[in-house]
């Protein structure tokens, strides 16, 4: 009832972030049970995978490969939350894929999105457990699983509070493929049945060539090293930049300094915070020397990181948990975090055993850790990052066959 209620208050965020972002105010209907016309295909099981946002739909898409070659027939019915998880997931799509809006968790969208298309198998991505969803699922003998599947100290705690709900989600869901020990324990713990624990899909990254060879050329032609603020988050930009203003010109001076916001709605803020600490800022494709290079481009990951001697890694600094440090890793660039690293709690803490990844407690430390790295041997740091990659790799094979068990066990079933 209370999912019900709020529907207006979401319609209205929408319409609210359409302004920025017009992909979220398209086919809002979706959002709320409303589909075009499908026409099911006996000879193609219907694959559903649900990927919220642009680091999850990353993830599918690594995921995804492997499944296409392990279910060749497979048709797939991907679904996103967010307006940059939608349009990285169009280009996953082929012949005739489908792709819709997440439903709004009410027992009403829940159901007609699952009628309407009636999939063979669901493969839901990291944490995206929804109630009413799992329940239709159930209802309908529709498997579901959660896969590269993770839940830090935090949200089991919180989870804790809403057991009796959180246990009745999880035990609604056909598998669980953890990606560490402790994932599992706490999805044990809250009723999931963790039939796996398969590591990181995204140590299973192939990096760019276009991208890597892009920045090598770059890199070739700059006079000073480049230091990245890879997918910063809101509240460490104002931090960071008050701890270069900090430097003496001449250590400032020592390197390029780059910034790429994680969310593509906040580039004209970020440049705005710049010039608000008089300091000039350049963007991509039009980057002048002597100012703080902003990289306001979706999807250029690799290219940022493999331009880079180090980077800092956004979402550290401040409670939001880190973003993907993987990724950088696998373009060669060692990485420096801060204290808050828990949504890539086990991946962390491999780098840093590795020797490919620096904890600091703070911006101001972290910089100055940064300045110290550009002057080492970069070239064994950079073969060193990319190895450790390569040495964590297998969970996006071994996640592709459990889905298979899974679907021949529904269409057996069935």
């Amino acid at each position: 009832m209370l999912m019900w209620a709020v529907q207006w208050l979401v319609r209205r965020k929408l319409h609210r972030r359409a302004l920025a972002e017009p992909l979220y105010g398209q086919h809002i209907d979706e959002r709320f049970g409303v589909y075009a016309p499908f026409e099911q295909d006996p000879a193609r099981p219907l694959i559903w995978l649900h990927a919220v946002s642009l680091g999850e739909t990353r993830a599918a898409a690594i995921l995804l490969q492997e499944l296409r070659q392990t279910i060749p027939q497979m048709r797939l019915l991907l679904t996103n939350g967010t307006a940059t998880g939608r349009a990285e997931g169009a280009k996953l799509l082929n012949g005739d894929d489908i792709q819709v809006w997440q439903p709004w968790d009410t027992s009403r969208a829940s159901g007609q999105f699952l009628t309407h298309f009636k999939p063979q198998l669901g493969v839901l991505l990291e944490t995206e457990v929804w109630p009413n969803l799992l329940a239709h699922a159930r209802a309908a003998n529709t498997p579901v699983a959660l896969v590269n599947a993770r839940l830090n100290d935090v949200s089991f705690r919180r989870s804790l509070r809403l057991k009796w709900l959180a246990q009745e989600a999880y035990r609604g869901l056909a598998g669980v493929y953890a990606q560490t020990k402790d994932d599992a324990a706490r999805l044990q713990a809250l009723g999931a049945s963790v039939r796996g624990v398969f590591g990181n899909l995204k140590f299973d990254v192939t990096p760019r060539a276009d991208q890597i060879e892009a920045a090598q050329l770059m890199r070739a032609t700059l006079k000073k090293p480049v230091i990245l603020f890879a997918s910063s988050r809101e509240g460490e930009e104002a931090v960071f930049l008050d701890a270069l203003q900090a430097l003496p010109p001449q250590v400032y001076g020592r390197a390029q300094w780059l910034i790429v916001p994680r969310h593509p709605q906040r580039f004209d803020e970020v440049a705005q915070l710049i010039e608000a600490n008089n300091l000039n800022v350049s963007r991509r494709g039009a980057w002048v020397d002597n100012t703080i290079w902003l990289g306001n481009s979706v999807g250029e990951m690799m290219f940022y990181s493999g331009l880079a001697s180090v980077a800092l890694l956004g979402g550290s600094f401040k409670k939001w948990g880190g973003q993907n440090l993987i990724e950088i890793l696998a373009s060669g660039c060692p990485v420096v975090m801060g204290p808050h690293t828990f949504n890539f709690e086990e991946a962390a803490r491999l780098a840093i055993q590795s020797g490919v990844a620096f904890a600091s407690d703070s911006l101001p430390d972290a910089i100055q850790r940064c300045l110290e790295l550009c002057h080492d041997q970069k070239r064994s740091l950079s073969q060193s990052a990319t190895q450790f990659v390569a040495d964590h790799r297998g969970a996006a094979s071994k996640t592709a066959l459990a889905m298979s068990a899974l679907l021949t066990l529904s269409v057996e079933r069935r």
